[in-house]
């Protein structure tokens, strides 16, 4: 049978599903595809910590249904297996809301699926700006790169930064953070003096910051993937000397994530970052979030991966109360658009328009506190939309 044939008859026992939930109180499924192995396991476990964190506070029932989250694995950057897996979900498992989605690849093969069977689809985490444009039931409540990019920029020329090299990852992300920053720089006066793409997985960066090294320019925008990517950056950068030349490190905040401090190290301190997290945000819902995540996962620290799992849960949880426990695509979609919260990471609204999330971007600088790695947040822009759309 064809793949429309089979997801069409997914689609209609989704939609009956759908209609008879109210009344019923059926299960609420959840199908998350996540990356459980593989490189990228530590998305997947972040994203469903923060999850089990949002539904240990608020319950595992929503509008009278009972919550039931199925966890498929994409292995990594696997749009082929994403898709199977999420096939699976819709056509085996009846699913009512797919959720999830920590890389954009995977996000992206996806999507049509969504589409095609007409049930909502909740990004978690990947943050290449057109992922809600490849279907209606794409929300976002994660990020997009473009908006801590456009940050970044905003504050590099403010605060006397006349000149910078471009370093990016050759991928969907890195190429909208490049376009973004760029964009925003030279617009703003600033020059780019060089721009890089470098393979994905990397170890050594040593070859591509010669280049920098040589231009001298007053900074280094980057962004590669967080992780190991990011650690031998920040090592190639000090090896090389480029700090010691007064050359800024900036860019986008997932370089410093959270759970990747320790293995950072003193090598990313004095790093200035823009995101819309930092486990040290000062807010009364942030101090509750980072409390009752640490105390169920003391050997992990709270991250924005973390907060897209608990948020992408908030949406949910919102969206099924306004429409009743109606969970079809249509009902849900128009009732998560301009939906507002008080997040951890500060004030919140889903986009009517894009479906992506409008949220502030923090400017950070990476400091010692009290012998902790910490991103601290000095600067704010307040309620930034996605500027790639």
């Amino acid at each position: 049978m064809k793949l429309r044939n089979i997801l069409g008859v997914a689609a209609l026992s989704i939609g009956a599903a759908a209609l008879a939930s109210p009344a019923q109180a059926k299960d609420l499924k959840i199908g998350l595809v996540l990356s459980v192995s593989g490189p990228f396991s530590d998305y997947g476990k972040q994203i469903q910590n923060g999850i089990e964190t949002f539904m240990a506070q608020h319950g595992d029932t929503v509008a009278g249904r009972k919550v039931k989250l199925i966890v498929k694995d994409d292995t990594g950057i696997a749009p082929a297996i994403a898709k199977r897996q999420a096939q699976e979900l819709l056509i085996k498992d009846k699913v009512d809301i797919l959720a999830g989605f920590d890389l954009t690849p995977n996000a992206f093969s996806v999507a049509p699926l969504a589409t095609e069977a007409k049930v909502p689809m909740i990004v978690m985490n990947a943050a290449t700006s057109s992922i809600t444009e490849k279907s209606p039931y794409i929300a976002r409540v994660s990020m997009t790169l473009p908006q801590s990019s456009w940050a970044i920029a905003q504050w590099a020329v403010k605060n006397d930064i006349k000149s910078a090299y471009i370093l990016v990852a050759d991928y969907g992300p890195g190429h909208d953070a490049q376009a973004q920053f760029k964009k925003t720089f030279t617009e703003l006066g600033g020059k780019v003096l060089g721009e890089v793409r470098t393979p994905v997985n990397t170890p050594d960066y040593a070859p591509f910051l010669q280049r920098v090294k040589e231009t001298r320019p007053d900074a280094l925008f980057f962004f590669v993937p967080p992780g190991s990517s990011m650690v031998a950056l920040a090592k190639n950068f000090r090896e090389m000397g480029l700090d010691k030349l007064g050359i800024k490190e900036m860019g986008p905040g997932d370089m410093t994530d959270e759970n990747s401090l320790a293995a950072l190290g003193d090598n990313a301190l004095g790093m200035i970052t823009a995101f819309h997290y930092s486990d040290a945000h000062d807010s009364p819902e942030n101090k509750a979030f980072v409390a009752a995540y640490t105390k169920a996962h003391p050997q992990d620290r709270a991250n924005f991966m973390s907060v897209g799992g608990y948020d992408g849960m908030q949406l949910i949880y919102k969206a099924l109360e306004k429409t009743g426990g109606d969970a079809g695509g249509d009902a849900f979609i128009a009732a998560a658009k301009g939906l507002q919260w008080e997040s951890p990471r500060g004030p919140v609204q889903i986009d009517p328009e894009t479906r992506d999330i409008i949220q502030n971007e923090y400017i950070r600088k990476l400091e010692r506190v009290d012998g902790k790695l910490q991103n601290v947040e000095f600067a704010t822009f307040e309620a930034v939309k996605d500027p790639g759309k």
